[in-house]
C-alpha cells in the first residue's frame, strides 16, 4: 500500500483527453524552437502556459502563488515514450534525445519561475541529467546509486539556490522512489527555533560544484541559519551530509540534530513513473533518494532535471538573457 502523503505533497493528473492536444503542442514547439534551452523559447514559455489544459494551468499558478505546496506531482503527461538508452555519463547524452520530454519539462517548469543552471555543473547546460555514474557510486550526489542519497535542499550551501526543482523521470524500470519531507510536517515546538534560525551552521558545496577548481581556490563555508523567515511556518536549509556545526557550538549540533531527526522519521517515498513531472519547492522541501543497484547497461535510472528562480533580477545576474541564466557559485 502506497503511504499517505502529507497535505501539502499534492498529485495532479492531466485527463487523457488532453493528451493529444498537449502532444501537438510539443510537435509545434519542436518545430518553432527546436531546443528546450533555445532563448526563444525560454522568453516566450511562461506565456504559452495557457496553453495548458486549464486545471493544470491553474494547479501551477497556485504553487507559484500561493507557496503552500511543498511538491506536486503531474502525473499523466504526453512524454512517457521514445526514450533512448541511458548514457553511461552525462557528458555522453546525444544532443536532442530527449527533445519531448525536455519541452514538457521547461513549459511545466516556467511556470513556475526562470529555470536557471550553475557554471560548475554539467557544462552550464541548462537542463541536467541524473543518472548513475560508474565510479561514483557511493557519492552524496545526483550520479551516486549504491548509497542512499540523503535529504538535503537543493544547492543549501548558496545564497541564491533555486526556488523550485523539477524532476521528469525518463526511465525507472526499479521503480526507485524519491523521498521526500516538508515543513508541513515538522513539530516546530520541538525544535530549538531560536537557535535554528540564527547564523551558527556551516554548509559546504557537494562534490559535484568542486571538481576541477584547486583545492587553494575552495571557498570556505561561512556561517548560515539552517531555517528562515516566517517562524510558524520556516522555510528551509538544510543538508546533513555537508552541515557542521562548530565544536565551541555544541548548542547548535544538538538543534540541528533534532531538526534532522524530525526530518528523518517524516520521509516519504514518491514514486515518480516515468513521464512523470515532480515539482518541488526548494524551501519547503528536502528531498532525497533510495538506494539502487546500478547496472550501466542502457536501463539505469535516469532522470532529467530543471532549476527555478522565481525572478531572474539580482545584481549577479544582471547580464544579458541567455548569460543571466547561468550562475557562478564562487
Amino acid at each position: 500500500m502506497a503511504p499517505t502523503l502529507p497535505a501539502d505533497i499534492a498529485e495532479t493528473t492531466v485527463d487523457p483527453a488532453d493528451r493529444p492536444g498537449l502532444r501537438s503542442l510539443l510537435d509545434s514547439l519542436v518545430r518553432r524552437y527546436d531546443r528546450a534551452d533555445a532563448p526563444a523559447f525560454l522568453r516566450d514559455a511562461p506565456g504559452l502556459g495557457a496553453a495548458l489544459p486549464l486545471a493544470l494551468h491553474e494547479r501551477l499558478f497556485q504553487m507559484r502563488e500561493l507557496d503552500d505546496t511543498a511538491a506536486l506531482v503531474v502525473r499523466g503527461g504526453p512524454v512517457g515514450d521514445g526514450v533512448p538508452p541511458t548514457p553511461g555519463h552525462w557528458q555522453d547524452r546525444v544532443p536532442g534525445a530527449t527533445r519531448y520530454q525536455d519541452f514538457w519539462l521547461t513549459l511545466l517548469a516556467s511556470q513556475l519561475g526562470e529555470p536557471v543552471c550553475w557554471s560548475t555543473l554539467q557544462g552550464s547546460r541548462l537542463l541536467g541529467d541524473v543518472l548513475p555514474i560508474k565510479g561514483e557510486e557511493e557519492e552524496q550526489t545526483g550520479h551516486g546509486s549504491a548509497t542512499e542519497l540523503a535529504f538535503h535542499v537543493e544547492d543549501a550551501f548558496h545564497d541564491r539556490r533555486c526556488d523550485l526543482l523539477a524532476l521528469l523521470t525518463l526511465r525507472n524500470v526499479d521503480r526507485v522512489p524519491t523521498t521526500l519531507a516538508t515543513t508541513g510536517s515538522l513539530d516546530l515546538a520541538a525544535l530549538d527555533l531560536d537557535v535554528l534560525f540564527e547564523p551558527r551552521f556551516l554548509i559546504s558545496p557537494d562534490p559535484e560544484h568542486l571538481r576541477g577548481l584547486p583545492a587553494a581556490d575552495r571557498p570556505q563555508p561561512r556561517l548560515s541559519a539552517v531555517l528562515h523567515g516566517r517562524r510558524d511556518s520556516p522555510a528551509l536549509r538544510v543538508d546533513p551530509a555537508f552541515t557542521r556545526a562548530p565544536e565551541a557550538d555544541p548548542a547548535a549540533r544538538r538543534a540541528f540534530d533534532g531538526l534532522c531527526a524530525q526530518l528523518a522519521d517524516r520521509l516519504v517515498p514518491v514514486e515518480v513513473p516515468v513521464g512523470d513531472v515532480l515539482l518541488i519547492n526548494n524551501h519547503r522541501a528536502v528531498h532525497g533518494r533510495r538506494p539502487f543497484r546500478a547496472r550501466y547497461d542502457g536501463t539505469d535510472r535516469w532522470l532529467r532535471k530543471a532549476t527555478v528562480l522565481r525572478e531572474l533580477s539580482h545584481p549577479d545576474t544582471a547580464l544579458p538573457s541567455a548569460r543571466a541564466r547561468v550562475l557562478n557559485p564562487f
